[in-house]
């Protein structure tokens, strides 16, 4: 999420106005060189681990909720700017571009039961070096992203409250919310994606609403005058489409508290990007359908519910931008913990942010640090030069997962990692068309936006080199 995107929000909401069982958190058979002892057996049996109670409608939740954010409101009108009226079918172009790595995460994601996703399959496949920097970059992204849409909701709220837009009752908006989310967290998973499912259920009724009432105002000859599209716009608005999938890959983070992961996992990937494509491409439609100048609207949907419900309308999106922005911030702090919480458990980073609470099973040290370091940066104003590294952020998880199912799926390589459970009909072809897809983000990307990625993962790099120094990381050959 960015700062525009945030921004974005306050601006829509304006128009408003107007079953478990505890097992270890590893259970791969990572191979290690000799000496070395996996930290799952480093631990006394009485240690507590991370408690399995997420079933696979909890994890497509937080797929749906990381997913449907700000660009759902805002970005409709940028991709009828490079296309028109042929948005809706540059949104199923990106859809399937979208599935394609999502079915690649799905095939990866179902050899593994332990939390860190991305930077786990690199970990098996590429090395701790690379693990480390696809942990660190998802964990950077999120809480940037935390710091951003934060200050976007702090601001949505001050058209409804002013004092929540600036000085003392914006930093009490953004402490408040965070506070909150954050004990959620503490108390258990099942606090935590009770929270995230709620939230993306409240987040998904606007949307639906605007739908199902907007599509008897569709006028069909706003599809009849089809323009003419070049490479370049076709291009721009397919890579738009990708970006407004950016999310759904954290689902596969909190695989450790997942009670059948291997299972779950790749349900969840692929039931998020159905559920996100299906609903963008509809909200298109009706914006297409029902707006005059769609690609001059800087509030698209709500633009478009005003002409057609009126006020009431417009206050609905505006409702539904705050639910958003509010289950994004939940999701932030659930995966960005287990993010972090997955490098500690790797022996990366100092092992307290890998301790897990006895009584509620959650890892409360990487919880503390995730919303600490997000509330800092949000009350600071210094996230937005960071959030803009998010594009590598996506390069760099698309890259890395996609590599790993290429490297996994290769005989002989079978015993690095547990049997893959669901297989692709067309794998190993569409890992690497998913590699593809990721060298296509890095052609799209601009100089300020590989200049910010290119820092952070120098960042990272230092980071993993100053932890191995002072001994916090495992030993060389894990």
């Amino acid at each position: 999420m960015t700062g525009q995107q945030a921004g974005g929000y306050a601006a829509c909401a304006s128009r408003g106005a107007s079953g478990n069982s505890d097992t270890s958190v590893l259970q791969l058979p990572l191979r290690f060189s000799p000496g070395d002892t996996p930290l799952d057996q480093e631990r006394t049996p009485a240690a507590p681990t991370l408690r399995r109670a997420l079933g696979r409608w909890d994890l497509a939740a937080i797929g749906i909720n990381q997913t449907i954010g700000g660009a759902v409101f805002l970005m409709p009108s940028q991709i009828a700017a490079a296309v028109g009226a042929w948005s809706p079918i540059a949104i199923l172009a990106g859809t399937l571009m979208t599935m394609i790595v999502a079915v690649s995460l799905a095939e990866v994601g179902s050899r593994f039961e332990a939390t860190g996703g991305p930077s786990l399959y690199a970990r098996v496949a590429f090395g701790r070096f690379a693990a480390f920097e696809v942990g660190w970059m998802m964990w950077f992204t999120r809480v940037t992203s935390h710091a951003s849409v934060a200050n976007g909701l702090a601001l949505a709220l001050g058209y409804y409250w002013a004092g929540a837009a600036q000085g003392a009752g914006r930093a009490a908006v953004i402490t408040a919310i965070t506070a909150i989310l954050t004990l959620v967290n503490v108390l258990g998973i099942r606090q935590g994606a009770r929270t995230v499912n709620l939230l993306t259920i409240a987040k998904l009724v606007p949307l639906g609403l605007f739908i199902l009432v907007g599509v008897f105002f569709i006028s069909p000859t706003r599809f009849t005058a089809l323009p003419a599209v070049s490479f370049e716009s076709a291009s721009t608005a397919a890579l738009l489409t990708i970006f407004l999938f950016g999310g759904y890959e954290v689902l596969t983070v909190p695989a450790g508290e997942s009670t059948d992961p291997r299972r779950q996992v790749p349900f969840a990937l692929v039931t998020t990007v159905v559920v996100v494509g299906a609903v963008t491409i509809l909200a298109q439609m009706v914006a297409v359908g029902t707006l005059d100048n769609l690609a001059a609207s800087t509030t698209p949907l709500a633009d478009a519910a005003a002409g057609f419900m009126g006020g009431p309308g417009a206050l609905l999106v505006g409702i539904g931008a705050l639910l958003s922005m509010t289950g994004n911030l939940a999701g932030q702090i659930l995966t960005g913990s287990r993010m972090i919480y997955a490098l500690a458990e790797q022996g990366d980073l100092p092992r307290a942010l890998g301790r897990v609470h006895p009584r509620y099973r959650t890892p409360v040290h990487a919880i503390l640090f995730t919303a600490g370091v997000a509330l800092a940066l949000a009350l600071s104003g210094s996230f937005a030069w960071m959030a803009i590294a998010s594009a590598v952020s996506r390069l760099v998880t698309y890259g890395a997962s996609c590599g790993a199912a290429v490297v996994l799926g290769r005989p002989g390589r079978a015993g690095l990692a547990g049997t893959a459970l669901f297989v692709s009909p067309l794998s190993p072809l569409l890992p690497v068309l998913g590699l593809l897809i990721a060298a296509l983000l890095v052609a799209s990307a601009s100089l300020e936006q590989l200049t910010a990625g290119t820092a952070a993962l120098g960042a990272g790099a230092l980071l993993f080199l100053v932890s191995r120094r002072r001994g916090t990381a495992a030993p060389a050959g894990r």
